[in-house]
């Protein structure tokens, strides 16, 4: 009888945590793709050191940053994706587009074929990429000649269908081959061994947990939308006013050019 109700509580066990695991899909394909990306990153040489999953504080909570990798070449910021299907973006867009088709054929309809497509909506990884490299920038003042490089890179069956950007969104078997590209020396032996002291010391994810950043996140959002709703540009504390473009009415910051925020 006792062993019965240990078996059951085991099995009821298992099937909340697999549950759990299933209801959580993309966070477990982030950290698949995380894995992925640091597996390669790995086989740099020993005069790059790795950094993953790293947490610094910023002016208004955190930022978690994927990898960033060190070197007397400069310090690569980088974002991973781990997606499928065809992926369009740019720059500007909040949002990237993932759109994934899908080819089904039934054999009760005489074996005929439908397809099938599917559009998703993700935050502009350039944009990620571009904030962490500030965040690193603002940790490494003391050597402000040094370059930091925001990378986003692609894993998984992702195609870059339409993406245009100002830094590099690659693929994963093209991230080794982009940081060695970088071949000038911007540091001497022991500078780089500060620049990694200094991130190691700044880095909190031994403090601040995902769930903590998350909440962090959210706060900031909250903070953003109170702005917005009160006509104050969330960007640069100008007004937002309301103006009229090629694709329709839109709000945008008085204080452009200087701030180019935009709202739809």
């Amino acid at each position: 009888m006792v062993t019965a109700l240990f078996i059951a509580i085991a099995i009821a066990l298992f099937v909340l945590y697999g549950y759990s695991i299933l209801g959580n899909t993309a966070a477990v394909k982030g950290h698949a793709g995380e894995n992925w990306i640091h597996n390669i990153l790995m086989q740099l040489p020993d005069e790059y050191t790795v950094f993953k999953d790293v947490i610094l504080k910023t002016p208004k909570g955190t930022t978690q940053i994927d990898h960033i990798v060190v070197s007397k070449y400069g310090v690569f910021a980088i974002e991973t994706k781990n997606y499928r299907g065809e992926i369009y973006g740019d720059d500007n867009r909040k949002y990237w587009t993932q759109v994934i088709v899908t080819d089904v054929t039934y054999r009760r309809k005489w074996y005929k074929t439908y397809t099938y497509v599917k559009k998703s909506r993700f935050y502009n990884p350039v944009k990620q990429s571009l904030s962490h490299a500030y965040t690193i920038k603002g940790y490494l003042k003391d050597w402000k000649y040094l370059p930091v490089v925001p990378i986003v890179v692609f894993c998984g069956e992702a195609v870059l269908a339409n993406v245009e950007s100002s830094i590099p969104v690659i693929y994963d078997n093209n991230l080794l081959d982009l940081i060695r590209s970088y071949t000038t020396s911007y540091l001497t032996e022991q500078e780089v061994h500060d620049v990694v002291t200094r991130l190691d010391v700044s880095n909190y994810r031994e403090v601040i947990d995902d769930r903590m950043h998350v909440q962090n996140l959210r706060a900031v959002a909250r903070e953003e939308n109170n702005k917005i709703a009160s006509g104050i540009c969330p960007k640069c504390g100008g007004t937002l006013v309301l103006r009229n473009g090629k694709y329709g009415s839109f709000y945008g910051c008085s204080n452009y050019p200087k701030c180019k925020y935009t709202l739809s």
